[in-house]
């Protein structure tokens, strides 16, 4: 995953009030933690950091005072309401160190005709290199029929990644979809017409033929 640079300044003001200024400068308050180092507290920019964020597991290169530093996003808090960013948690690390992330699972192909399939987790917890995260881990359902699943265990992870889940926890689940007591009911009821439509049909053919 390639990095997402961003340039941030120091905050010296904290508070609702002050984080109320940043927002509406196109700014938001973030702290960038790890490592034993004390928390800097930073603004980043606003639209950019909106952006990034959308991104699964994205890599920031942080630029502060002419120092770059690398982080992941840990925690994003919004507002409910507006849905807009209030606040970005960064942790601080490094090339060629181990995180812990959670990975969305993608699925592709088709499973076998009439069936669908569930997501029992829609995540893996894997151990990777911090600088090479992946957005997602797919997995191929092509030709599955009812009743297969597959584990955690059992999906082909990137190069370098370590399973953390437990790798008998179902991740997909194919299944037949039962149809319910209307829509069998609806069926039956458009059998008989087109039944009933069919045998008028042939006797009306019969008439004519006899006249």
């Amino acid at each position: 995953m390639s990095e997402v640079k961003l340039v941030a300044t120091t905050r010296s003001e904290f508070g609702k009030g002050a984080a109320r200024r940043l927002r509406r400068a196109d700014q938001i308050p973030a702290v960038l933690y790890g490592h034993g180092s004390d928390p800097l507290h930073v603004a980043l920019p606003g639209h950019a950091t909106m952006l990034a964020v959308k991104q699964a597991n994205a890599l920031f290169s942080i630029e502060l005072d002419g120092t770059t530093t690398l982080a992941i996003t840990k925690d994003v808090q919004r507002d409910v309401v507006k849905n807009t960013i209030e606040h970005v948690d960064l942790l601080i690390v490094t090339r060629g160190e181990k995180v812990t992330v959670d990975v969305q699972v993608a699925v592709v192909g088709e499973s076998y005709p009439g069936t669908i399939h569930v997501f029992e987790t829609q995540a893996l917890s894997l151990e990777v290199e911090a600088t090479h995260i992946p957005s997602e881990v797919q997995v191929s359902i092509e030709g599955l029929t009812g009743g297969s699943t597959i584990t955690a265990g059992e999906i082909t992870l990137p190069e370098g990644a370590t399973l953390l889940s437990d790798p008998d926890l179902t991740v997909i689940a194919i299944s037949v979809p039962h149809a319910s007591a209307e829509d069998v009911a609806a069926d039956a009821a458009a059998a008989d017409l087109a039944a009933s439509q069919s045998a008028a049909s042939a006797a009306a053919s019969e008439t004519e033929l006899g006249s």
